[in-house]
């Protein structure tokens, strides 16, 4: 396959041009909808001052090899889009004009996945290059290696249609991904105005919007979190319609919802991007329970919980420490299983920790048909949520031997998040758990020892009246 000519020097300044009238004119007073340019603006090596230094060295060996293989390759997409923001990029896309075939046999370890959108995965370790092949429309001719199919609602199920770079970047989700870094020439092609909206601070999806969420509804979840991510807003055409299809996130695979939830957030962003699904509607599709029982207490100690626990959670990504999904997952889903618990309980006349742990088993299924949670994470929810109903069992070796559970330390913390939430009933058994914790093995023995003693300093025992002793005759 032959590779496309660069741009001329002619194709230089008529870009030159378009840069100029668009940052006079402005992101968004030329069109209502975000259209892809025939003519991309092309900034030069030295006007964007990007090294190769800054991207992945393995990246640059992928787009080489294409290179040499007779094939045009680019990096694309948020790599560029956060140097030109002055962020470390952690994942490292390219395209090509190279089929996935192609890609696989240029590539001894490369392995070609899905198949909404066939990619090829360029494996160097832990680290994955995906690489791309440019996508066309729709109304492509079909051959063997170009298959669409939509369904009722809009949505793409198949989308291997294979066109042009121009065509690629008109099929780009939004205007900031739309920036192509060439290693024919070192230069940055922006085919959709997204350095002007990068400049703006806007997130703007490319075309019309409706159309655009119909054909993928993850697109409003990546709208939401590189909303929060970059600091930016989202365009006011581009919100419009999503809280009327937010329902449409019900028709993508729990799986692919899963991979979702964990970039919103295990971020860094969680708090910021949870308000944002709740603004939007959003949140009903992911976790319809919890939303309901949300609405029905405004500000109530639910709310609090939920924003304390995702604000924890950034705390602890940013300060480099570790967040398993288990707790989240055991967080939001908290009150639905007391929900279902007392229905359980009050339906089949069942003891509380029977009905505790039937609901737990029906919350999970639930929770099952939107989000497919890993057994490894659900099995460390149910851990966190049994150690709830240990935690008042002190007496003799059980507190110590709870203490050696591997899920303790999230369930302690689980304790003092629900205390700090407003469930003040267990407040003092969350301050012997802290006090306990703090003591050597001698004085966790004595406070399990006067464990059900009244506090304070022990009564002084009145001394026993001795009887004088009778004479003896």
């Amino acid at each position: 396959m032959a590779s496309q000519s660069t741009p001329s020097r002619r194709q230089t300044i008529i870009s030159k041009l378009f840069q100029f009238c668009r940052q006079i004119i402005g992101p968004n007073a030329s069109a209502e909808n975000t259209a892809i340019s025939s003519e991309p603006l092309v900034i030069s090596r030295g006007e964007h001052g990007i090294s190769r230094k800054q991207f992945s060295p393995n990246a640059i060996k992928v787009l080489y090899r294409l290179k040499d293989g007779g094939f045009d390759a680019y990096l694309v997409g948020g790599c560029i889009r956060d140097v030109l923001l002055g962020q470390q990029p952690k994942d490292f896309d390219v395209v090509t004009n190279a089929t996935p075939e192609q890609v696989k046999k240029l590539f001894r370890n490369c392995r070609l996945i899905g198949r909404r959108f066939r990619l090829a995965h360029i494996v160097f370790g832990r680290e994955i290059i995906e690489v791309a092949t440019m996508r066309g429309h729709h109304e492509a001719p079909e051959d063997k290696n170009q298959i669409s199919q939509s369904s009722e609602q809009g949505q793409l199920l198949r989308d291997n249609v294979f066109g042009s770079i121009e065509e690629d970047a008109e099929r780009r989700d939004f205007s900031i991904n739309a920036l192509y870094y060439s290693i024919n020439d070192f230069c940055i092609y922006d085919y959709a105005n997204g350095l002007a909206a990068i400049k703006a601070k806007q997130i703007e999806l490319i075309g019309d919007p409706e159309t655009r969420y119909r054909e993928d509804p993850v697109r409003m979840l990546r709208a939401v979190r590189f909303a929060t991510k970059l600091d930016m807003k989202i365009a006011s055409n581009s919100e419009k319609p999503m809280t009327a299809l937010a329902s449409l996130l019900d028709n993508i695979p729990p799986a692919r919802l899963f991979e979702e939830i964990l970039k919103l957030f295990l971020n860094g962003k969680a708090q910021a991007n949870y308000l944002m699904l709740r603004k939007y509607g959003l949140f009903n599709s992911l976790f319809p329970e919890l939303n309901r029982i949300l609405d029905n207490n405004p500000g109530g100690l639910e709310a609090t919980f939920i924003e304390n626990m995702f604000k924890n959670t950034d705390d602890r990504i940013n300060a480099d420490k570790k967040v398993t999904p288990a707790y989240v997952f055991a967080a939001l889903l908290w009150f639905p299983l007391l929900e279902r618990t007392k229905t359980v309980q009050n339906e089949e006349q069942l003891s509380e920790y029977d009905a505790f742990s039937q609901a737990i088993n029906s919350v999970l299924s639930d929770n099952a048909q939107h989000i497919a949670v890993p057994k490894r994470f659900t099995l460390g929810a149910r851990d966190i949520w049994h150690i709830q109903h240990r935690l008042d069992k002190r007496a003799g070796q059980r507190a110590y031997r709870l203490t050696q559970q591997p899920r303790f330390k999230a369930a302690y913390d689980f304790l003092l998040m629900r205390v700090e939430a407003g469930e003040t009933q267990h407040s003092e058994l969350a301050q012997w758990w802290t006090q306990y914790l703090s003591l050597d093995i001698n004085g966790q023995k004595e406070m399990v020892r006067t464990l059900g003693q009244p506090a304070g300093p022990k009564p002084r025992r009145r001394a026993r009246r001795r009887t004088p002793k009778k004479p003896t005759e």
